[in-house]
């Protein structure tokens, strides 16, 4: 009679993500998409060590293996609709980067900018983030370009960026709030800008006439924006406004 595998495995957080996304609407799809955000890893409980980050900022970029705690309730599917495709074909979980996983675990590439060490707290600061605030990390590895880049490497319906990228204006009600953050967050401008640019909305509202007026929360802060009543590949940001999260 053959054993039994064990088929289950108990993993520890290690750390937690501090990061700008404070709701999943307008997180990047994908990691290094937008530059300008900036955020860190809190290390907990026995990882709040400096011994284990020894040697780390030898590496200009960290692999992130984390946890998808904002859809972790809701389970998973076997097939999804990539938002690339335009949400209408649906194609295996597994041959995609959806949230929706057997196991809610996920895989980013991020930039260390520095690590801190103050006040007994072991902090490591990143950019380039894709992560919602608050996202459990499981592990860190140092990313290797001689490996970990290939340059040969087929990527089926996501070979390339993004075909076209919306152009981004601010209202002059919304460069008056940019300068009143602008000390606070000195790259709010840029980072709006390369957030929205995305397009954030869900794929079905990218073939319709929309006229909604969308927030966002990004920081402490709550960015109204909409897309242009006479371009359709413009988006304006209308106000920014402190947020009470």
């Amino acid at each position: 009679m053959s054993e039994q595998k064990n088929e289950e495995i108990t993993l520890n957080y290690i750390g937690r993500v501090n990061s700008p996304y404070k709701e999943k609407f307008a997180i990047p799809r994908q990691p290094g998409l937008v530059s300008a955000a900036r955020g860190s890893i809190t290390l907990l409980s026995t990882a709040n060590n400096e011994e284990l980050v020894r040697g780390i900022e030898q590496f200009s970029h960290l692999w992130l293996i984390f946890v998808f705690h904002g859809t972790q309730q809701q389970g998973w599917k076997p097939l999804v609709r990539p938002p690339r495709l335009g949400g209408n074909k649906k194609i295996g979980v597994l041959a995609t980067r959806s949230t929706f996983r057997p196991n809610p675990v996920g895989m980013s590439v991020v930039k260390l900018e520095h690590v801190e060490f103050t006040h007994k707290q072991l902090l490591i600061h990143i950019s380039g983030l894709d992560l919602l605030d608050q996202t459990p990390v499981l592990d860190i590895k140092p990313y290797l370009p001689y490996s970990d880049n290939i340059d040969c490497a087929r990527a089926g319906f996501a070979q390339s960026e993004p075909d076209r990228l919306l152009h981004v204006v601010f209202s002059s009600q919304a460069e008056t709030d940019i300068n009143k953050f602008q000390k606070k967050y000195t790259d709010l401008s840029i980072f709006i800008e390369q957030v929205l640019s995305q397009d954030p909305r869900p794929a079905y509202k990218k073939k319709q006439i929309d006229e909604k007026i969308y927030g966002m929360s990004l920081y402490d802060l709550n960015i109204l924006w909409r897309i242009s009543l006479t371009d359709e590949h413009v988006i304006e940001v209308l106000s920014i406004n402190s947020a009470k999260l």
